[in-house]
């Protein structure tokens, strides 16, 4: 078997920037079509501050880890331990367009079932946008399965229009 030309390392605070950017990147890319720009960019704002993800970085239960190559930063997820003691919740995985379907989301994906089970939880749990059918298709593919509808106002006159999956892991 080949070695990756990337590798995973837990986010530093020094790279929350960097983060933002790839993040930004990434969303620009991917959601129009799918959410308003103003959408985005306002979601981008409320969840990429480099100070908000230095705060979970330091926050207990929460983990932030990238891929990263010798260029930089190509990849990034982020997860918590779910208020129910069995589940842990996917927030964030992405993955640089240029980079999709190379194994680095699903490198990131076994790096949260192996968290999760160390933590003792049996099931991930995660939300996306019902009209995100790449999301989805790969989830799916990963062994999620949609378990139930939900519309969230996020402010700004926003809502979130998701899908929650879940998977139950061995």
């Amino acid at each position: 078997m080949i070695a990756p030309v990337w590798h995973i390392a837990a986010l530093q605070a020094g790279q929350a920037e960097a983060l933002g950017a790839l993040a930004r990147y990434i969303w620009e890319r991917h959601y129009p079509g799918i959410i308003s720009q103003a959408q985005i960019d306002y979601m981008l704002d409320q969840r990429y501050g480099a100070a908000l993800v230095r705060q979970q970085l330091v926050q207990p239960g929460h983990w932030w880890k990238v891929a990263q190559n010798d260029a930089g930063m190509i990849s990034f997820v982020h997860y918590f331990l779910d208020s129910d003691p069995q589940r842990i919740k996917l927030d964030k995985l992405y993955v640089h367009p240029a980079w999709q379907r190379r194994g680095v989301g699903a490198a990131l994906l076994d790096s949260v079932e192996s968290e999760a089970r160390r933590q003792g939880r049996t099931t991930l749990t995660l939300r996306t946008n019902k009209h995100n059918h790449t999301a989805l298709a790969a989830y799916q593919k990963y062994g999620f399965v949609v378990t139930a509808q939900v519309i969230t106002e996020i402010g700004a006159g926003f809502v979130m229009d998701d899908y929650v999956l879940e998977k139950t892991l061995d």
